[in-house]
């Protein structure tokens, strides 16, 4: 008997199924996953293995992965932080598994050959990527980089295990970035992929969709208290962070990017949209 699984999160297609889930589910034919890192900058993870497929995430430079079947140039897979099921281009992912040392807590930095700005960049690494660093040279660390090395301004990393705490001042970081669908960077992200990078910046743990995020984080709170900085309002097919009682800022459709509203005027939006309003309201931990 199969069980009800969400194949967002669970290696779970029609023909093949992660090895982990024999004996739950019902398939032709089950895969022992192999461990993975992602060696580009950023590499997208898609519905099905095609470019012009949907765009349901991004995984970022040193992000481990694991790898059900390789096929035809591309990699079905799961992210190990946030669990989350796609495809991914293969010559993006390395072999060798390395324990980054720092990630990037700035929107963007640069991957240069040297330690000099005036050298064209190798790739470019978004917020809370990962790198393991080797040396530095006054304002540049040496990174491990493919075969080899690159430099990235020491400005722009912090070293693991510390934290950007205020995720709000992070979500406003990314104001004006373009909204995507799946996006998670500075190039474009959608409502929940702003939240979880926010989050953890922050050091948090989160799930990539919305609905995911209504149902697991931190605490609800009551639906008829006033809003305060940093509370989460949940929405049909939407997120949005408070920054105060009347404002939130959110990676909406609307504006076709990140963007400060009144959180009445996106209640309404979304009213009329839908027909419902906010569904839950939920608050990761107190803000300073």
């Amino acid at each position: 008997m199969s069980e009800d699984l969400d194949p967002r999160l669970h290696p779970l297609r029609d023909d093949l199924a992660g090895a982990e889930l024999d004996g739950r589910v019902d398939r032709p034919r089950f895969a022992e996953a192999r461990t993975a890192q992602v060696a580009a900058g950023m590499v997208d993870l898609r519905r099905a293995p095609a470019p012009g497929a949907m765009l349901v995430s991004q995984l970022f430079h040193g992000d481990e992965v694991r790898i059900y079947e390789a096929k035809d140039g591309w990699a079905w897979l799961q992210h190990a932080g946030d669990g989350y099921m796609g495809y991914a281009d293969a010559a993006a992912l390395g072999e060798a598994v390395e324990v980054p040392t720092h990630w990037v807590r700035v929107p963007r930095s640069l991957v240069f050959p040297a330690p000099d700005e005036k050298a064209p960049p190798l790739d470019a690494l978004p917020m809370t990527a990962r790198v393991r660093v080797l040396s530095q040279q006054e304002k540049y660390s040496e990174v491990a980089w493919g075969a080899g090395t690159g430099w990235v301004p020491s400005r722009h990393l912090l070293p693991s295990g510390e934290i950007v705490e205020d995720f709000v001042a992070t979500a406003l970081a990314f104001l004006g970035v373009p909204y995507l669908w799946g996006g998670r960077s500075s190039l474009g992200l959608d409502c929940s992929g702003l939240v979880q990078v926010a989050l953890s910046a922050a050091g948090m743990a989160c799930l990539r969709d919305s609905d995911m995020q209504e149902a697991s984080i931190g605490e609800p709170r009551p639906l008829d208290q006033p809003a305060t900085r940093g509370d989460f309002f949940y929405m049909p097919g939407h997120v949005a962070i408070a920054l105060d009682a009347w404002r939130v800022v959110s990676a909406n459709a609307h504006d076709m990017m990140t963007s400060i509203e009144p959180l009445e005027d996106l209640v309404a939006r979304v009213q009329a949209e839908s027909g419902r309003g906010v569904t839950a309201i939920r608050r990761p931990r107190a803000q300073v």
